[in-house]
């Protein structure tokens, strides 16, 4: 006959308990003194042993889950036996007298010597483990150190109602104090799936840096000049000019001079270009887009404006076309709007070089023999050395370095 086994009461203060751990399944032959599960009290972890015999049948709380006292813990009784009845009857309210059950007593982890009682109106508590002294330190159920940790409390600012002050499972649950987070004590983790704008830039990035023979070559710009230049201009009105159409204009005008940088692998033939396409990385929320600012070198200022702030609105729209971001024959990657000095980027192929910028930083420089305040920004070229050489790199650096210190040649 099917036997219920109930949650137990492990200590005097225990309302609820917490199945750690399952030792059993579900079918599972069960010998008296077998290790049933372990579950979690308000003071501490306790091992319990199954006193009946026989399959078990059901499981009445999962693991994990918490339920209280005196609820189905589980029912063991003979292979096939259905339970459905006595499930239903036990959530029934109780209209008659309660029969004496049997009892098994938790076997602690930490003495040598357990022992079992039978029929007991009440077990044994489990023995109260001190975590505090006369030092100050807080004394708390290992359970409730546990919980606290996981939700962030400070358990020192959290006062507790078990015996001695001890701070135990309910005061965790009951605690509404300010959250004080000190770091995970578990693995935690969210995943998310891969979209296919992120897929996609994996595959490019990864085929240009293992395919790429990549190096680099830096150089510092002083902006004094262009910072001046930028003030004059917008102060007139209209089409609002950044540092960034600044770059892009320049980068087109050295690119003009230097074709060698304009250019591209195409495995058989290296391809020149002729014209000028410049690619402005505009970050998105799934990755980045390059749309492409097609003849460059022959656009304005305020042309080249318009066009990189309608093309950073359309990506964060979702409104681009494909058309919009083909075509490049130079790539330019701008962080210095975000507090970067200076980094390296990673070639959008075909294209055989990528302009990497940094951020204007206000550092003593040499002028005319004295040390004195200057605005210098890092630029750092990424050049596929199957294409472009050191001294190639070079001068184009030289002559973007020029365009950008002395802005009015641009316009000559």
């Amino acid at each position: 006959m099917a036997e219920i086994v109930r949650m137990p009461r492990l200590s005097d203060t225990m309302t609820e308990g917490t199945v750690a751990k399952w030792h059993k399944k579900v079918g599972d032959t069960i010998s008296e003194g077998d290790l049933l599960a372990e579950i979690e009290t308000d003071k501490a972890t306790m091992e319990f042993e199954s006193f009946q015999e026989g399959v078990l049948l059901h499981i009445g709380v999962d693991e994990a889950s918490t339920a209280p006292v005196d609820c189905i813990l589980a029912i063991l009784g003979e292979e096939g036996e259905d339970v459905k009845a006595l499930i239903e009857a036990d959530a029934a309210p109780a209209v008659e007298e309660v029969k004496e059950e049997k009892v098994v007593a938790p076997v602690q982890k930490a003495p040598a010597e357990t022992s079992k009682v039978v029929s007991a109106p009440a077990p044994t508590p489990a023995p109260v483990v001190s975590t505090g002294s006369s030092s100050g330190k807080v004394k708390a159920s290992p359970l409730a150190k546990r919980l606290a940790e996981e939700k962030g409390f400070d358990i020192s600012r959290i006062s507790g109602t078990g015996e001695g002050g001890r701070v135990v499972k309910r005061d965790v649950d009951n605690y509404q104090g300010g959250v004080v987070r000190t770091g995970l004590s578990e693995e935690r983790y969210t995943e998310e799936s891969v979209s296919q704008m992120r897929k996609t830039i994996a595959r490019r990035l990864s085929e240009s840096k293992f395919t790429a023979p990549h190096f680099y070559l830096s150089i510092s710009v002083n902006m004094d000049n262009a910072i001046t230049s930028r003030k004059a201009i917008n102060a007139k009105g209209g089409q609002k000019i950044s540092f960034n159409d600044i770059i892009v204009k320049a980068t087109a005008m050295a690119l003009r001079e230097h074709p060698v940088v304009n250019s591209s692998w195409r495995g058989d033939v290296i391809r020149r270009n002729e014209h000028v396409n410049i690619g402005v990385a505009v970050a998105v929320e799934d990755g980045l887009l390059v749309p492409v600012v097609r003849y460059t070198d022959t656009k304005t200022l305020g042309e080249i404006s318009s066009e990189v702030k309608g093309f950073a609105q359309g990506a964060k729209d979702k409104k681009l076309q494909p058309a919009d971001w083909e075509g490049s024959t130079f790539t330019i990657s701008n962080l210095g709007m975000f507090g970067i000095d200076e980094f390296t980027a990673i070639i959008n192929t075909p294209d055989a070089c990528i302009l990497a910028v940094g951020g204007i930083q206000q550092v003593p420089i040499v002028k005319e023999g004295q040390i004195v305040p200057g605005n210098v920004m890092k630029l750092t070229l990424s050049c596929d050395h199957r294409v472009v050489d050191g001294a190639s790199g070079s001068a184009f650096l030289q002559s973007l370095k020029a365009y950008i210190e002395n802005p009015i040649t641009m316009f000559v």
